[in-house]
């Protein structure tokens, strides 16, 4: 892989980063509410204080001015973000943006991470099963893969809350471990978040193992049309190596790129998966967010999220480099 391949990336996923968080920007700023002002209000009325005072100190506090020029708005948000500030709250002022994603970011990268892998390989696993099988075996794939894919995460999330959460009493009922156990390095910890993340992971593979299976089989045909499987047959090459040197190997390559797209998929419906569990991830507190009009809070979530899709772009693009000589040689 080049340098300058590398280089270039680089500055393609930078240059995409500022585009969202001008996107992001903006399109909060268009949002309908006048937040400071309540804020100001609600102040001014449990601190004595005129509501001209109360209103500046609500602006300082937020660093957000709605009467303040776009240009000058966007300056002190850039300013802000370059120091790594991302706001306070304005529901909680007494806790920082940056330390609500430290304490709900790592559950749902938790939840997400493992989702994706396990949907990944086991994607990988019956899409290259059903390029090489017939009969039962490719009719039940199939069949699930049809009734999976047209149900939305949210649906799953439900039906499983419903018969495994309320009826069945099988897993907890919210939460990401238990009040009882200890948190640190201790098995009934790691268990206790196991447990609670079970469901949230389980419907994130239900809903995402299909696609990836599908676009495993359609690349493993494919493979299997090359010109060097055909040599490979014609060597006498055992069919089981085939298969796994030859199709499988190279069918998973275009795949690779579209992770980081199912990445930033599972963390998008993330408040309606995790909502459902009540799960508390980066879902929960974004659907919060929104519901409580703390707009500072969604902008630095928003902004977590986009930049933890266009970083994951940026691995796949590299990871796809060093997995395909052909890339590596353009």
């Amino acid at each position: 892989m080049s340098p300058t391949y590398v280089i270039k990336k680089i500055g393609v996923s930078l240059l995409t980063a500022f585009v969202a968080l001008i996107v992001v920007f903006f399109v909060l700023r268009l949002m309908p509410g006048d937040v400071i002002e309540v804020n100001a209000r609600a102040m001014a009325d449990q601190q004595g204080i005129d509501l001209e005072e109360a209103r500046r100190r609500v602006v300082m506090r937020y660093n957000h001015d709605p009467d303040e020029p776009l240009h000058q708005q966007f300056g002190r948000f850039m300013g802000a973000l370059a120091r790594g500030d991302l706001g306070t709250s304005m529901f909680n002022p007494r806790l920082t943006v940056n330390t609500i994603l430290a304490n709900v970011l790592p559950w749902t990268l938790f939840v997400v991470t493992i989702a994706t892998v396990i949907s990944f390989l086991l994607g990988i696993f019956f899409g290259a099963l059903m390029a090489v099988k017939k009969g039962i075996v490719n009719f039940l794939i199939t069949f699930y893969v049809t009734i999976i894919s047209t149900t939305p995460a949210y649906i799953i999330a439900i039906l499983l809350s419903v018969f495994l959460v309320f009826r069945a009493g099988l897993f907890p009922i919210g939460g990401v471990y238990s009040i009882h156990v200890d948190p640190g390095f201790n098995l009934p910890f790691f268990a206790s978040v196991l447990w609670h993340a079970a469901l949230p992971i389980f419907t994130f593979v239900l809903a995402t193992t299909g696609g990836w299976i599908l676009q495993m089989k359609g690349a493993s045909i494919t493979t299997l049309g090359e010109d060097y499987v055909f040599a490979a047959r014609a060597r006498g090459i055992p069919e089981r190596i085939i298969r796994n040197r030859y199709m499988k190997k190279n069918a998973m390559i275009p795949l690779v790129t579209t992770l980081a797209m199912a990445f930033g998929g599972m963390i998008g419906g993330a408040p309606l998966v995790e909502g459902q569990f009540r799960y508390m991830g980066m879902g929960v507190q974004m659907a919060q967010a929104i519901g409580q009009r703390d707009y500072i809070l969604y902008q630095g979530l928003l902004i977590c999220v986009s930049l933890s899709v266009i970083a994951a772009n940026l691995i796949a693009d590299l990871l796809y480099a060093k997995l395909d000589p052909r890339i590596r040689l353009e």
